[in-house]
């Protein structure tokens, strides 16, 4: 085997089981809350195994992921440790501002409580493996093996196209797509991902259940493992979905999980190279101080 197929094999790993709604996803952002040295840690926070001394090491080589899942696949004790402050910790170094709109409690509703702060829908390690894991295109009629990726711009704008009129209200973050050469296509294959704010409490979930759409039973999220709603068949894909993803109409496939992550592919049409530019954005968040063989860019 060679090493990137190893590498890629222990990234995928070290995230099975661990991106649904528990563990990390139960920890506030930021604080000491029922840290390690609460009862169900009690032991961990001994030597190398201490939070914050595996946080300066982490910090002092940038966040690596595929070092993070690496040290997370080692025992129970460094995977607790992991998904109790380090997945969080490399989501909020690669994505500030983006982390700190999925975590805002604004917007939740009249009458409705607020989230508690610093949760995330799905949980830190499936956020971290979105921000920094490209998952191909298995579904489609040619398979396109998942990666790591180097550079993620991920987008509120581009949220925006994929969310119907009545669901305009939700805060959708979608990535530009990763462009992938298909052997005897004239096309590439763009694969996209993403993820709401709140999904629990968004409008796009209670269209889902008016509409009493089924899951998809061939269809599991590749971040967090949870099933999926498949919008083209839910007939909730807008049309301005398929233009920002610079596909033609009909070309692409959406997929929402029940824990409000997103992905996707489509097949991308050829554009000039202004078509392929993006619009400038004075509030766009550059976070592109990547570690090993990974940076990242997200904008509003």
């Amino acid at each position: 085997m060679s090493e990137g197929a190893r590498n890629t094999r222990q990234f995928r790993g070290a995230w099975s089981g661990g991106g649904g709604t528990g563990g990390i996803g139960s920890a506030s952002y930021r604080d000491g809350d029922g840290g390690i040295g609460s009862p169900r840690y009690r032991g961990v926070n001994t030597g190398i195994l201490d939070e914050q001394v595996l946080s300066l090491v982490f910090r002092s080589i940038n966040w690596d992921p595929q070092a993070l899942c690496t040290a997370a696949s080692v025992n129970r004790r460094l995977r607790a440790v992991a998904e109790r402050v380090l997945w969080r910790e490399l989501c909020i170094s690669r994505a500030p501002r983006m982390v700190a709109s999925l975590t805002a409690a604004a917007g939740v509703g009249v009458g409705a409580a607020p989230p508690p702060p610093g949760r995330i829908g799905g949980g830190w390690p499936a956020l971290a493996k979105l921000l920094s894991f490209c998952c191909g295109a298995a579904g489609t009629a040619v398979a396109v093996p998942g990666h790591l990726t180097r550079v993620s711009r991920f987008s509120k704008t581009s949220g925006r196209s994929f969310l119907s009129r009545r669901c305009r209200s939700d805060m959708l973050y979608v990535s530009d797509p990763c462009e992938h050469a298909v052997p005897g296509a004239d096309d590439d294959l763009g694969a996209y991902r993403g993820v709401f704010r709140w999904f629990m409490r968004s409008r796009t979930r209670a269209c889902l259940l008016g509409h009493q759409a089924e899951l998809d039973p061939r269809v599991r999220c590749p971040y967090c493992g949870a099933r999926v709603w498949n919008m083209v068949a839910a007939n909730l894909v807008p049309r301005g979905a398929s233009r920002r993803m610079g596909s033609d109409e009909g070309r692409l496939e959406y997929y929402v999980c029940v824990s409000g992550h997103v992905h996707g592919n489509c097949w991308l049409a050829h554009l000039t190279s202004s078509e392929g530019e993006h619009d400038d954005d004075p509030d766009s968040d550059d976070a592109s101080e990547g570690g090993s063989g990974w940076d990242g860019h997200v904008a509003p």
